[in-house]
């Protein structure tokens, strides 16, 4: 696993060549706090891990911090040779000694633009290194418990970094693209300190709650989690409704399309009704004009028919009501010239002068037709 480890460096100096120098203080023993989501434990808030001296301090462990490479903020990868020149500002030196609950190292910055970034202010390093980390329960020598413990640790490179927020309290910042940064990395002395226990106010729910730094993150990034679920269910609630919405207008559709078709289907009497009047069109039509073909037609289309056969182009853009209209003229003229026909067809001679009126009529009778 990469971790990060943040100290302040101490009093330096620039040589004739302009080379920065200063002894540093890194990689304290002791308990440091972490976010359990960021080392794998997403089920425990804030994870205690302690890193016991005997790891420290060990040889193999001292033999890594020696002659690696400075950066100006951690990169995004592991520092190797092939990447030395790329991200290198400086280097450590060869001796790597025990101060107290510290590493003390040599460093030597040989880059003009990290020195002046360290003149400008910018004096805190972050140690990039990994280390494996073993689950299981404890109490450190100063009596503070733990969850686990760090081991097989391995330097690659000592960053310079910006202060990070209230000084020694860490933040997911700087070195968060390299590994993971503890809370904080206080000694024995310090937790013991009631400097240490120094509260801060945060709102939970719109409650003011006074809380430690590691408290405050803990709760500020819970607070975060919680708003993501929240997001996340209205999101997802949101897409629901729209499906619902989709749907019933979906079975309305087929609702109303129903009801259509069931209000074209017809009763008997309706059906008897259509009929009747179908017929009776039908015989007015052939009144009116014999010749015209109806077959397909449908009641306006065979008015229409009717009514240009008899009077030519003159109504053949006229409007659907004006050519109702003169069939229904047509129709009573027809009407009237059959009773016409019928009349003067029942008409029986009686003697010589009765059948010349019978011819007269049959005469009246071929021109009305």
């Amino acid at each position: 696993m990469k971790i990060t480890d943040t100290v302040t460096l101490d009093a330096s100096q620039v040589n004739d060549d302009g080379y920065l120098v200063a002894n540093a203080r890194t990689a304290r023993i002791g308990i440091q706090q972490y976010l359990g989501p960021e080392i794998g434990r997403p089920d425990l808030g804030v994870v205690n891990v302690y890193r016991d001296e005997a790891e420290v301090f060990s040889k193999r462990s001292l033999d890594t911090f020696s002659r690696i490479p400075i950066t100006l903020d951690h990169p995004d990868d592991v520092v190797t040779a092939d990447n030395w020149k790329q991200y290198a500002v400086g280097t450590t030196g060869d001796e790597v000694l025990r101060d107290g609950e510290y590493l003390k190292i040599g460093l030597k910055i040989t880059d003009a633009d990290a020195v002046k970034a360290v003149k400008d202010g910018k004096r805190e390093l972050s140690v990039g290194y990994a280390a494996d980390l073993v689950w299981a329960d404890g109490v450190a020598p100063d009596g503070t418990p733990y969850q686990a413990k760090q081991t097989g640790i391995s330097a690659n490179h000592i960053a310079i970094v910006s202060r990070g927020r209230a000084g020694s309290q860490a933040r997911i910042g700087d070195g968060a693209s390299w590994g993971i940064r503890p809370f904080s990395s206080q000694t024995a002395d310090e937790r013991k300190s009631p400097m240490a226990d120094t509260l801060r106010k945060v709102l939970v729910d719109g409650l003011q709650v006074e809380t430690t730094d590691a408290g405050a993150t803990a709760i500020e990034k819970l607070t975060a989690d919680k708003a993501a679920v929240e997001k996340k269910l209205s999101d997802a609630e949101t897409a629901h409704g729209a499906a619902i919405a989709t749907k019933d207008a979906e079975l309305a559709k087929k609702d109303a399309e129903i009801d259509d078709l069931k209000g074209k289907v017809l009763d008997g009497a309706a059906l008897d009704a259509a009929v009747a009047a179908r017929g009776d069109l039908l015989n007015k039509a052939r009144a009116i004009a014999p010749d015209v073909k109806t077959d397909g037609l449908s009641d306006a289309a065979i008015r229409k028919a009717v009514v240009e056969a008899k009077l030519g182009d003159a109504v053949k853009d006229k409007a659907e009501a004006y050519i109702d209209a003169r069939f229904d003229i047509l129709a009573e003229d027809a009407a009237g010239t059959e009773q016409l026909r019928d009349t003067l067809t029942n008409l029986k001679p009686t003697n010589d002068a009765g059948k010349a009126q019978q011819s007269y009529v049959d005469r009246m009778t071929k021109r009305s037709a």
